[in-house]
């Protein structure tokens, strides 16, 4: 069964570049999109997701506001927070508010994947 991404980001390029890889690298559809933490809890509540990947800066609600009335709503939902300003953000002030991950936009696309994978029940394949 396909696994469900709901991508947060007020940037359209970045949610298509999530998109993107999601859904040729992984089994997975990204089943929702959303430009703020307004939309992003109404796309929650309208559809079944299994993750979502949710970025710190937006307008109106940032992404801790957010995660938190998500992890409310949603308490077993994991939350990856994929951000260009990790480092403005404590381990401790994220897990308080329901972030599983915190995943820098500078890193490679693969960091993304592969916190993706572990919180959704995939393990991958070991290469040779």
């Amino acid at each position: 069964m396909l696994k469900r991404i709901l991508i947060v980001d007020d940037s359209k390029i970045v949610r298509q570049l999530v998109r993107t890889y999601v859904e040729t690298r992984l089994d997975y559809i990204v089943c929702e999109e959303a430009v703020d933490g307004p939309h992003a809890i109404q796309r929650a509540e309208g559809v079944r997701v299994d993750l979502i990947v949710l970025d710190l800066c937006m307008p109106i609600m940032n992404g801790l506001e957010a995660a938190a009335i998500l992890h409310g709503r949603f308490p077993r939902l994991p939350i990856i927070l994929y951000t260009l300003h990790k480092e403005v953000v404590s381990e401790k002030s994220a897990r308080a508010v329901g972030i599983r991950a915190l995943v820098s936009k500078t890193d490679s696309v693969d960091v993304l994947l592969e916190e993706i994978l572990n919180f959704v029940g995939i393990v991958k394949a070991a290469t040779a």
